[in-house]
């Protein structure tokens, strides 16, 4: 009994040290992380430290699966409009190349143009190309979609 008693003051001994050097040397986050995961988380040893944390997976409860499919609904209703494809959707008002769009626009580089105004476009399906089985051609025009038409005039 009497070497259970001690024992035990030694492990509390061992423990408030143990938890006053990680908060001096390691900072007051280890100790929010021991709070949490208990601890059986941390190794100590004389030149290093290693957190060990327990894998858990998270299930989808049915309230985060009903926010996923609304955001997917909403998505898949209304592309997302920048104002970079906005301002595109103004300065086409008929069929036009690329290069002929991109100087209307002010614009000089050309993979630019293309990563921030016209594939975004496209993808939203607010344009589309004249020729959509040769997307390089050099006769290759884009033009405003029904979509595109309705996003002007909403926005």
């Amino acid at each position: 009994m009497i070497q259970n008693v001690k024992a035990q003051c030694c492990i509390k001994r061992y423990l408030k040290v143990k938890l006053d050097y990680q908060e001096k040397q390691l900072g007051s986050g280890i100790l929010r992380i021991i709070r949490a995961y208990g601890n059986e988380c941390i190794q100590i040893s004389q030149n290093f430290f290693r957190l060990v944390f327990p894998y858990t997976e998270m299930k989808k409860t049915d309230s985060t699966l009903l926010l996923e499919s609304e955001k997917l609904n909403r998505d898949q209703v209304t592309p997302q409009v920048t104002p970079q494809i906005e301002k595109l959707l103004i300065m086409l008002p008929s069929e036009m190349t690329r290069e002929e769009l991109q100087d209307l626009m002010q614009l000089k580089d050309r993979k630019s143009f293309s990563e921030v105004y016209l594939k975004p476009a496209l993808e939203a399906g607010l344009i589309e190309m004249t020729i959509p089985d040769r997307p390089n051609s050099r006769l290759q025009k884009y033009r405003l979609t029904e979509k595109g038409k309705v996003a002007i005039s909403e926005g």
